[in-house]
């Protein structure tokens, strides 16, 4: 019998994949920020056998939240069990277990589990999560349905969907005032010329909500947001939750690596492209190819262009 204040639910959805495909895409949580539209970010802490120890960045009713999560793999029963170590309120406890069942050679069902409860089981917080829980698991469940094919193609074909490219720049500086420079993103407006306006929150500290306005080379703006989770002095990952439209997904991250007389600066992209979009963007005849080139050159040039300003920024401060 359940308990007052705790629930238990219980979503599933049928996947056009072998079993086995979908259970060690779960497993490995590298690959959650391109499964699950939630989630922006997911480290392992240990790994001791059959147990992780994880910790999130993910999204909840629109608020960014970051949990550690203990996690049991069983991969011959297809079985991830888990339970938040730490949770974040109104979130008192949380766990749950992932199934991954063969319905076919070729088709699987994968039912996802929660057991939950609020903070001093307030009703309101009771609430809060019911929703968030049925968000997010409806929304992870429908991806990974849409993405499971995505995931284990390669990851950058020439002519298809998926590309990951990175550019990187030598810096006579600083880490710290490199790191400065990109975390700083509220000031980014004075700074970067193709950036028109920027709204950043970070309640927490080192789990950012910006919002920016960029322009493009023929004059026009467009908006996009993102989840940012920062790791002073050394990296930045990002995952916009809100974005153009050529798009479904578009991760990155900057990364600052010292090296023998400063430090070498990363941008790194990984996207996915939405083709039923591609000629509603590009115009009548464009395909993906265009569409690669074309994402690949405007990502690029921003990030070239804001590494330029930051290796300005660092070496005029040495």
């Amino acid at each position: 019998m359940t308990k007052p204040g705790h629930r238990e639910v219980e979503h599933e959805i049928a996947v056009g994949a072998p079993a086995d495909a979908v259970y060690e895409l779960i497993e490995k949580v590298a690959n959650w920020p391109r499964l699950f539209p939630p989630t922006v970010h997911v480290e392992q802490v240990e790994l001791d056998g059959s147990a992780e120890r994880i910790r999130i960045w993910a999204t909840a009713n629109g608020s960014a939240k970051s949990w550690t999560s203990r996690r049991e793999l069983d991969p011959q029963g297809r079985r991830i069990t888990f339970r938040q170590e730490v949770s974040a309120p109104p979130v008192a406890a949380m766990g749950g277990t992932w199934l991954i069942e063969p319905l076919s050679d070729a088709e699987s069902r994968v039912r996802l589990l929660h057991d939950y409860r609020a903070v001093d089981d307030d009703p309101d917080g009771l609430a809060w999560i019911d929703a968030a829980v049925d968000r997010n698991s409806t929304a992870e469940l429908a991806a990974l349905k849409a993405n499971v094919e995505l995931a284990t193609a390669p990851a950058d074909s020439d002519d298809g969907p998926v590309l990951s490219f990175e550019d990187s720049v030598r810096i006579a500086g600083t880490a710290k005032d490199v790191y400065d420079f990109l975390n700083e993103a509220d000031r980014w407006p004075e700074r970067l010329p193709h950036v028109a306006a920027t709204t950043l929150t970070e309640d927490d500290p080192g789990l950012q909500v910006l919002r920016m306005d960029t322009r493009t080379k023929d004059g026009a703006t467009h908006t996009t947001e993102s989840i940012r989770v920062c790791f002073p002095h050394s990296r930045i990952l990002y995952k916009q939750t809100t974005v153009p439209k050529l798009m479904t997904l578009h991760t990155g991250c900057w990364t600052l690596t010292e090296v023998d007389g400063g430090v070498e600066a990363t941008s790194q992209h990984t996207v996915v492209l939405n083709p039923a979009t591609v000629e509603e963007v590009l115009g009548a005849g464009a395909g993906l190819p265009e569409a690669r080139a074309y994402v690949r050159n405007a990502l690029s040039g921003n990030s070239r262009a804001t590494l330029g300003y930051a290796k300005d920024y660092a070496e005029g401060r040495r």
